[in-house]
């Protein structure tokens, strides 16, 4: 496990620097204590990675979650409660796991995949750009088009535009400077510029500028809200009392159940989506065991609910920042938890230094590199069923959320099945021929003919004339549905009206 610490060390110091915003911005967004947040970033990144087999994969609370959160602790009407609840959804997962549901990933398309990708990577840069320029109104964890500070994407943007901050932008600039030259340049010259990353250099320099700040010395300056923002505790007493038990007597409420049910399912989608996502951005093409992803997040949860944590999933942002800056195995996600816990204890402090901008110009290199523009041309060279499911994802995404963003995909994905399926039902042998003046018509049934198939056969069949003979071949089919089945047998029926003779060849009776 140890054996790429060189890569996985520096990695996983990026994905805590992602991270550590993430997590209270996500708490934030979901109405929990902020503390709540962190405890989840560590449980993501130490239970969970450790139970895992993703390799790449890192876990942690998920914005896609934060309404269903947000919600869910109004209607149980108590956090404590509420923590019951993220218990239970994780004894559901790994029943899941157990049940081997893990099958659920190998459904989704790869366009809908790649504009999975493509959409996070714009809407990641489109939600940075207001930090980046010093607005800092959203929670940096906000997700969704419609945000919880009553605005949207855009007008986010608009609103950024119009309260810029010299002093973020400042950092924000230089920040992304170093990120594309090191990127560029050092890490092509020296092998040491591999191993110290261009984000660590980024977040060392915030800290620096922001220090020169509050002493006056560059004549910019940043308020608390323009920086990371973690809970402070006066002694250890303190520490620990923000960490909650959940309420054992609740079980027996059938809305804690029910809430339950809901995370367990929304969280066990998004982390199968994110592992697809994630397995086709590793460069090793490593494949993740979807079953025991359900357990260990199932496990994650458990432990999340009984020390006061949200829900947790995989998340393809913290997973895509970890590929981009050269993880190799599940060290980096493990480290990147231990971090988290090392920096709530002894590194608050300086954690709070950290310039917002300065996360912001990270995360916008992350986001470039999960949708680069050549993205767009090869997937429209692929033709318009891969195109128009991609592009539909990444679109319902910036104008949604993650979950709609996907559905909308994939139901372009089973149009565009459904209609080749519809193409695909048979075949006309040759032309029509005659025999003793009338027509022949040679039709071939597929290898596997679906109820899909039906509108395919019926307008076949339709288009046969009168005074003809029709050839019926099931010689090539394996399968039929029933409702292919009955509709030639009415068919014969019909012909007869019309005095068409009707020849099946190995045809296959209904069972």
């Amino acid at each position: 496990m140890f054996k790429e610490i060189k890569n996985d060390l520096p990695a996983s110091i990026i994905v805590f620097f992602v991270a550590l915003p993430l997590c209270l911005g996500i708490a934030l967004a979901s109405g929990a204590p902020l503390f709540a947040g962190i405890i989840s970033g560590i449980v993501g990144g130490i239970v969970v990675g450790i139970a895992s087999g993703s390799t790449l994969g890192v876990s942690g609370p998920a914005a896609g979650l934060a309404v269903i959160v947000l919600t869910a602790i109004g209607t149980l009407g108590s956090w404590e409660v509420f923590l019951m609840a993220v218990l239970l959804s994780g004894a559901i997962q790994l029943l899941l796991g157990f049940a081997k549901a893990g099958f659920i990933a190998y459904f989704f398309p790869s366009a809908v995949i790649k504009g999975m990708l493509t959409g996070i990577g714009l809407l990641i840069i489109l939600k940075q750009i207001p930090h980046a320029l010093g607005w800092d109104n959203d929670a940096m964890g906000d997700d969704s088009f419609l945000q919880v500070d009553g605005q949207n994407t855009l007008s986010e943007i608009g609103s950024a535009l119009n309260f810029i901050t010299p002093g973020a932008v400042v950092i924000g600039i230089l920040s992304l400077a170093i990120l594309i030259f090191w990127d560029k340049v050092l890490m092509k010259k020296h092998k040491i510029f591999q191993i110290i990353q261009g984000p660590i250099v980024v977040v060392a320099l915030g800290i620096l500028m922001n220090y020169f700040y509050q002493n006056g010395i560059l004549g910019f300056s940043l308020n608390e809200k323009q920086l990371v923002s973690l809970p402070v505790p006066s002694s250890v007493t303190d520490f620990l009392g923000q960490f909650t038990f959940p309420d054992f007597s609740s079980i027996t409420n059938p809305q804690v159940w029910s809430v339950a049910i809901v995370i367990a399912i929304v969280g066990s989608l998004e982390t199968l989506l994110c592992v697809e996502a994630t397995d086709k951005l590793d460069p090793d093409r490593r494949i993740t065991p979807t079953n025991r992803e359900l357990k260990a997040q199932g496990l994650g949860n458990i432990v999340s609910g009984l020390i006061g944590g949200i829900p947790i999933t995989q998340v393809i942002v913290r997973s895509s920042a970890n590929i981009s800056f050269g993880g190799k195995t599940k060290m980096s996600a493990i480290l990147h938890g231990l971090f988290l816990l090392i920096s709530a204890i002894t590194l608050v402090k300086l954690m709070n230094m950290i310039p917002l901008a300065s996360l912001a110009a990270i995360l916008l290199m992350v986001g470039y590199k999960l949708a680069k523009p050549s993205l767009f041309v090869d997937m429209y060279k692929l033709g318009q069923e891969q195109f128009v499911p991609f592009a539909a994802t990444v679109i319902a995404i910036l104008a949604s959320d993650l979950l709609k963003g996907i559905s909308v995909g994939i139901a372009f994905g089973i149009f565009y099945t459904l209609r080749h399926s519809y193409r695909n039902s048979h075949h006309l042998k040759d032309k029509v021929t005659t025999e003793d003046g009338s027509e022949i018509h040679h039709i071939v049934l597929a290898q596997e003919v679906s109820f899909f198939n039906k509108a395919s056969v019926i307008k076949a069949l339709d288009a046969i004339p009168a005074n003809s003979k029709v050839i019926i071949d099931f010689s090539k089919s394996k399968s039929v549905a029933y409702d292919v089945l009955e509709i030639v047998k009415d068919f014969e029926i019909h012909a007869k009206s019309m005095n068409i003779i009707v020849e099946k060849i190995k045809f296959i009776p209904a069972a």
